[in-house]
């Protein structure tokens, strides 16, 4: 993978272009997709938006969303193979290894286009980009996205729309800038986003106040009936089944933010989420300081992500899932100490 400098020279010869992320993107992944999109449309570049799967409603606000094609829907799988054949460059963000995309991996495998990754997570499938940039230290890919618009020499090309976007993935990766991650860099760059006309409590109204009344319920459940505290680990589990899915109609997007919860308790240094999907059984792990949840989601649930805040899945039943967490939780006490 070259250096993604190399294509600064090339940005203002149109090409076309697809831009994709991970599958169920956040905030961040369909921010930084969209700025980037706000920004090459501006060289003329002919830009589709493709996403994985569906996104939570939550991100419809975005500027552009409108116009990302979700492979997994009728009109995606119609539409996104003949766009994906015709793509000269191939933008990835917030994901560095193909199956981040579930269904959509093997169509960009199989690409002959010049791949461009950028990315924050670690251990990078470098093989599979022509060009890129991987940063673990960055907050988040907006920040990464940002600094590519900038390096590039077009800092004037950022609009309101591309501000709102870039704004919204900072504030989901960093927690509202919470997390360590959350540099001197990053708040520099904000002031740039304020200065071009970024009104930033829309944007957090969009993310954090736009919910449905049974989310609020579910997550009431879920704190009283799902929550299970292990204080001689310093841990939290959080085991959340089908039929609660289907209580509460919950929807994508809806147990945004729940693992964070059960860190606010005194004590609590790493809090694992497992919720009981169709096809298999999704983690979401969150921790404080030293203890390494990246490294443990790679270890036990083929997984991965940051150093913090990391993922990870299981062919296993919800049971056995959760037994499997108790035992290496157990296996890991020192850590956790």
């Amino acid at each position: 993978m070259r250096p993604i400098q190399e294509i600064y020279n090339q940005l203002t010869s149109p090409r076309k272009v697809v831009i994709t992320m991970h599958q169920k993107p956040d905030p961040d992944a369909m921010g930084s997709s969209l700025a980037l999109y706000h920004f090459l449309r501006q060289f003329g570049h002919t830009v589709t938006v493709v996403s994985p799967t569906n996104w939570a409603g939550f991100l419809n606000w975005m500027p552009g969303c409108d116009t990302v094609l979700d492979f997994e829907s009728p009109k995606g799988r119609t539409e996104v193979p003949a766009i994906l054949q015709q793509a000269e460059w191939l933008f990835c963000l917030d994901f560095n290894t193909l199956p981040r995309t579930k269904t959509l991996a093997a169509p960009l495998k199989a690409l002959n286009c010049v791949k461009v990754l950028i990315d924050h997570h670690q251990q990078p499938e470098v093989e599979s980009f022509d060009y890129g940039v991987s940063d673990t230290s960055k907050s988040s890919t907006s920040e990464m996205v940002y600094d590519f618009i900038v390096g590039s020499g077009h800092g004037d090309k950022i609009n309101t729309d591309m501000a709102e976007c870039l704004y919204a993935g900072v504030i989901g990766d960093t927690g509202s800038f919470r997390f360590p991650a959350a540099t001197a860099a990053v708040h520099t760059m904000v002031a740039h986003l304020k200065e071009v006309g970024l009104q930033h409590t829309q944007v957090h109204e969009n993310i954090y106040d736009n919910y449905l009344e049974n989310r609020l319920r579910f997550i009431g459940h879920v704190l009283s009936n799902r929550m299970e505290i292990m204080y001689e680990y310093n841990t939290a589990l959080i085991a959340i089944s089908k039929g609660d899915l289907l209580r509460f109609e919950i929807k994508t997007g809806d147990t945004e933010g729940l693992v964070n919860f059960p860190l606010s308790i005194q004590g609590i240094k790493m809090v694992g989420l497992v919720i009981d999907r169709d096809e298999e059984r999704k983690w979401s792990f969150r921790s404080k300081g030293s203890v390494d949840v990246n490294t443990f989601a790679r270890k036990y649930f083929e997984g991965g992500g940051h150093f913090n805040a990391s993922g990870g899945h299981t062919n296993d039943s919800l049971d056995q899932t959760v037994k499997k967490f108790k035992q290496a939780v157990k296996e890991n006490a020192l850590q956790l100490q």
